[in-house]
């Protein structure tokens, strides 16, 4: 008789549902209540957040079927879902924070009849990525909030909020945080966001180009942590080297004061931050419409940079990094 009773197995939309109930109540219980009521939610929680996982990711059985992935993901954005699992997360364990960072970040990714709908429903809820953003100030929640944040910025709308908010300046303080992690990870961030929509960042760095690149050189370029040196100076290069950047481009070479850092950074013992600070330095040599000032700073300085560029070898050999540096060398020989 057993059989005839059995229960109805739950649609990825249930699931959700469920797992909307349970936040509900995680969200509305007082965290000093150690009940076994709540620590039976929790598990439930636990439970229902590594399924939402696995009908996204797919198991060691089975890859993920596409038809459940859009009924969850439809019902994840029908209510506010996303905003409770975020909200909750630094109430939830390691382990089932882990697996929200991942449903989050994978729901990005999860069209409904050809829609992004993460990117519809982020559009209207922008107050979600700024506890995002702030999440890189609380050491527990930095690192799952970036993942989630990251895969966000996938959205050119999301991309260009953060970029006009207030925020994006805090990530000047994020990457220099002591621990390295976190500040690795707002590194990465901040590379996304200055390189993956290239229309949107145009229109931003032209736009804010002062008070950016003043805090960019500043903090960053003249840092005195190696390693924000390193990833700055590769950044910079990503940015000047894009064609959608050809205007800043042009600004940024025609300025002293920019040439002044770039040539301290030719002159680092790091091997990695040369060759990146090479590729930038090129830009004002090759620059057609040098300003009379990057033009004396060229010449007094010709002997110096011409031994240096001499001596300059990379460890593997590179025929267009050596194509470049002769035309650098020629070019700076013939300046007059």
């Amino acid at each position: 008789m057993k059989g005839l009773f059995k229960s109805k197995p739950r649609t990825p939309a249930d699931v959700v549902r469920q797992t909307r109930d349970l936040l509900i109540y995680v969200d509305q219980s007082s965290s000093s209540l150690s009940d076994s009521k709540r620590e039976e939610k929790m598990v439930e929680l636990a439970k229902n957040t590594r399924e939402l996982k696995s009908i996204l990711y797919g198991d060691s059985e089975s890859e993920p079927v596409s038809e459940a992935c859009a009924q969850l993901t439809q019902e994840f954005f029908r209510e506010n879902t996303l905003r409770l699992l975020i909200i909750c997360l630094p109430k939830l364990n390691l382990e089932t924070r882990k697996d929200a960072t991942q449903v989050v970040a994978n729901l990005q990714r999860q069209q409904v009849n050809s829609r992004l709908i993460a990117s519809d429903y982020l559009e209207k809820n922008t107050d979600l990525l700024d506890i995002l953003i702030a999440g890189y100030e609380n050491t527990d929640m930095a690192l799952h909030y970036g993942v989630m944040l990251k895969e966000c910025i996938r959205h050119q709308s999301v991309a260009r909020y953060v970029l006009e908010s207030p925020h994006v300046k805090k990530f000047f303080d994020y990457i220099q945080l002591p621990n390295f992690d976190i500040s690795a990870d707002a590194a990465a961030t901040f590379k996304e966001l200055l390189t993956r929509h290239k229309s949107t960042v145009a229109e931003f760095l032209s736009k804010n180009y002062d008070w950016f690149f003043a805090e960019f050189n500043l903090k960053l370029l003249e840092s005195t942590n190696y390693i924000t040196r390193r990833q700055s100076i590769k950044l910079l290069g990503d940015m000047l080297l894009d064609r959608s950047n050809a205007v800043v481009m042009t600004r940024y070479v025609s300025s002293r004061d920019n040439l002044r850092i770039l040539m301290n950074l030719l002159r680092e013992s790091s091997k990695s931050i040369q060759t990146e600070a090479f590729h930038v330095f090129k830009l004002f040599v090759a620059n057609q419409h040098k300003p009379p000032d990057i033009v004396s700073i060229l010449v007094a300085n010709r002997s110096k940079l011409l031994r240096l560029l001499a001596d300059f070898k990379l460890d593997k050999e590179d025929e267009q990094f050596e194509a470049d540096k002769a035309q650098v060398v020629k070019e700076i020989a013939s300046l007059e």
